[in-house]
């Protein structure tokens, strides 16, 4: 996949990856139910950035972000629960936490800049 300079794309991508290799060891320690719920919160991020990139309007990129904003903040709370439930270590949470809120960060401002782009 080419990421031509997109950071926040590279980084969700990146986190899905790591998002995946917990959710298999999750699914492997027969937890089906929350790792099921966070590897589709945590990939669909990277997903919904991808399909922004094809968006028709200006409005519909905002709103794919939106959405990807969305199921980061989904999968910050599955996150909190596999950590909070004892499913991962801290050491996995810190990992996957640290990462989460580097592309949270990004896609408030992105999104934060394209709404006010959009007012006027």
């Amino acid at each position: 996949m080419s990421f031509e300079n997109n950071v926040v794309l590279r980084k969700s991508f990146e986190f899905a990856i790591k998002v995946v290799e917990i959710g298999k060891t999750l699914y492997t320690n027969h937890e089906y139910i929350i790792s099921k719920q966070f590897i589709r919160a945590g990939t669909s991020i990277g997903a919904n950035i991808t399909e922004s990139k094809r968006a028709q309007t200006e409005a519909d990129f905002y709103s794919k972000l939106t959405i990807a904003l969305k199921e980061a903040d989904e999968t910050q709370y599955w996150l909190e629960l596999l950590f909070s439930t004892k499913y991962i270590s801290q050491e996995d949470y810190i990992y996957l936490n640290n990462d989460l809120q580097e592309i949270i960060s990004l896609l408030v401002s992105i999104t934060k800049t394209l709404k006010e782009k959009l007012k006027k």
